[in-house]
């Protein structure tokens, strides 16, 4: 197993299975990002006035190769949370009119989505899906579309449940059908490949911080070409009527928020190469067999089966597992984390409790802790 914890800045009385909510940043991206910021403050009026366009277009070159599309189709934002703003406040809804998603999504898009409609008039509708297979995922889904969907919302990764869903055959049914596709890929980055271009969608966030390893405040937000003209800046300012020769509407609109501290996004680059000079394709596989060793003992020791159905395609390196459903969830949380240092979520969603697991490359003998702590607490 490769051990990665002497790179990251993690407390080391901590058994810290709980990347999937913030990240960790190896300490040669931090100093990249704190390098960034002292830059920032020895000429501001030269970074921000002369050099901001052009650092910015750079660290969003490459973002995009590593991502499979055009630096144009991309803005960087501080999180998929802003980026889903972004589009559901762009799209014009109304009353008639439905946005269709699944039963297992985020807390705060679920929000966002339900005050929109309240202000609009749409209906939001959350329909539960099958993970007994893709095909069953896919039409259990698909049974939710009416004449009135508008607009398809979906996590690629979701955060309370940590399933893979299988977006692709939705998005290019609602390609056909002419529903927009606005897809959350909040877990997706450094935890799975993706090509942009070739999945589709209409519109696609990320985080960069959580599995890539960004510094805290680096996310993006993707739209297809010819689905940039509906994108309305959240923030209006000096970009909104730009006028430079050759540059791109959709990143003139949405990258310049005023001042701000650009310092996460421009160390972008450095985290992917920390990936890379890392053999980071092993260090998923190997996080991956350990997630997945950890959700079949948990299971072993409730005697409760996940979710999702037998097969390592619904995670990477991240997994739930269930609890018993008399489980004081808030009283199990900070025993775990008050007399074992098990810094782990627990989730109550719908009727049941679960535990989610996020094992990255500073994980080896975690997986045990944890298991020795259930025992002792169950």
């Amino acid at each position: 197993m490769i051990n990665l914890k002497q790179h990251f800045l993690l407390d080391p009385s901590v058994t810290f299975l709980n990347h999937g909510s913030f990240g960790a940043t190896p300490k040669p991206v931090f100093e990249e990002y704190q390098r960034w910021q002292r830059e920032l403050e020895n000429q501001p009026v030269e970074f921000m006035g002369r050099r901001f366009t052009g650092l910015m277009a750079e660290a969003r070159a490459v973002l995009g190769e590593y991502l499979g599309t055009h630096a144009d189709n991309l803005v960087y934002t501080q999180n998929v949370t802003i980026s889903m703003n972004i589009v559901a406040r762009s799209l014009e809804l109304g009353a008639g009119d439905e946005v269709l998603t699944s039963d297992h999504e985020y807390g705060a898009m679920d929000r966002t989505w339900r005050f929109l409609a309240k202000e609009h008039g749409f209906a939001y509708i959350n329909q539960p899906v099958s993970l007994s297979s893709k095909e069953a995922f896919v039409e259990s889904f698909w049974s939710g579309v009416t004449e009135r969907t508008r607009v398809i919302f979906l996590s690629h990764i979701t955060s309370p449940t940590a399933v893979i869903f299988p977006v692709e055959e939705i998005i290019q049914r609602a390609r056909a059908a002419g529903i927009i596709t606005v897809i959350d890929g909040a877990h997706v980055p450094g935890q799975i490949q993706i090509h942009l271009d070739s999945l589709g969608a209409d519109f696609y966030g990320g985080n960069l911080h959580k599995w890539l390893c960004a510094p805290k405040g680096a996310g993006f937000l993707y739209a297809r070409p010819d689905m940039q003209k509906l994108v309305k800046p959240l923030v209006v300012s000096w970009g909104y009527e730009s006028i430079t020769p050759g540059a791109s509407t959709f990143v003139d609109h949405h990258e310049w928020w005023g001042t701000r501290d650009v310092a996460a996004f421009l160390s972008v680059p450095a985290a992917i190469q920390f990936q890379q000079d890392h053999d980071w394709a092993k260090v998923r596989t190997e996080c991956h067999a350990l997630v997945k060793d950890a959700q079949r003992r948990i299971c072993d020791l409730t005697g409760l089966a996940p979710l999702h159905a037998q097969s390592d395609y619904w995670f990477a390196q991240l997994a739930s597992a269930p609890l018993p459903a008399d489980a004081d969830l808030v009283a199990l949380k900070a025993r775990l984390y008050d007399e074992y240092r098990v810094e782990i979520p627990l989730v109550a969603w719908k009727d049941k409790n679960l535990i989610r697991v996020s094992v990255q490359g500073y994980n080896t003998q975690d997986i045990d802790r944890l298991l020795f702590a259930l025992l002792k607490l169950l």
